[in-house]
């Protein structure tokens, strides 16, 4: 069968593994969440913020899919995109650095750069600090850009628009509406200093 994007979708959310049903629940408390912030807040009950939410929640299964060939000890698939950063990085010391440092010692940024894009995917399902997420799917989107730059068959522009999206998310924290944020925000609004805070990650 040829792929095409149902069958693709189908695909992933069918295959075996522990990260299938664990995305099933996120997906699913992502929903519920959702709901609950509209039975909270009346403005949240509008097909802009709908579609905000798919939105949000298409770019948090983009980087929750991402993770998946870079789940430990195999980082197989990682190496290889390394050492694509080592060859064609735009910063000559960003290329020493991954080949020099990252490389070598893999056993630990594997897991690093795994447990970031989990994190990513999770605050973009759930809406769940969402700026803080939004904040570090900018750094890795940064990251693959100037890494990847001049890398054969790699058309830049792909990371940036992903840096586009992701510091569009800085700008307007999308778990504001119908997310985690919007509970969060709403239980603490009292609390001048907690209040002020969540406003810097949510």
């Amino acid at each position: 069968m040829r792929p095409n994007p149902l069958h693709d979708a189908i695909q992933f959310l069918s295959q075996p593994g522990w990260f299938t049903p664990v995305f099933w629940l996120l997906l699913i408390a992502s929903i519920l969440l959702a709901l609950l912030a509209a039975r909270f807040d009346p403005a949240q009950r509008t097909w802009r913020a709908a579609g905000l939410w798919v939105l949000r929640v298409l770019v948090g299964c983009m980087w929750w899919q991402q993770s998946l060939w870079k789940i430990p000890p195999d980082f197989a698939g990682l190496r290889y995109w390394m050492g694509q950063e080592a060859a064609h990085a735009a910063i000559a010391w960003q290329g020493a650095l991954v080949s020099e440092i990252v490389l070598p010692h893999m056993s630990v940024f594997g897991p690093l750069v795994y447990l970031i894009e989990v994190a990513i995917g999770v605050s973009l399902l759930l809406g769940l600090l969402s700026r803080l997420g939004a904040l570090l799917g900018v750094a890795m989107a940064i990251n693959l850009w100037l890494g990847l730059y001049s890398a054969p068959g790699e058309w830049p522009w792909t990371y940036m628009f992903l840096v586009i999206i992701m510091a569009g998310f800085v700008i307007n924290p999308p778990g504001r509406v119908l997310g985690a944020d919007t509970v969060l925000r709403r239980n603490v609004a009292g609390a001048r200093g907690m209040a002020l805070y969540l406003s810097f990650i949510t």
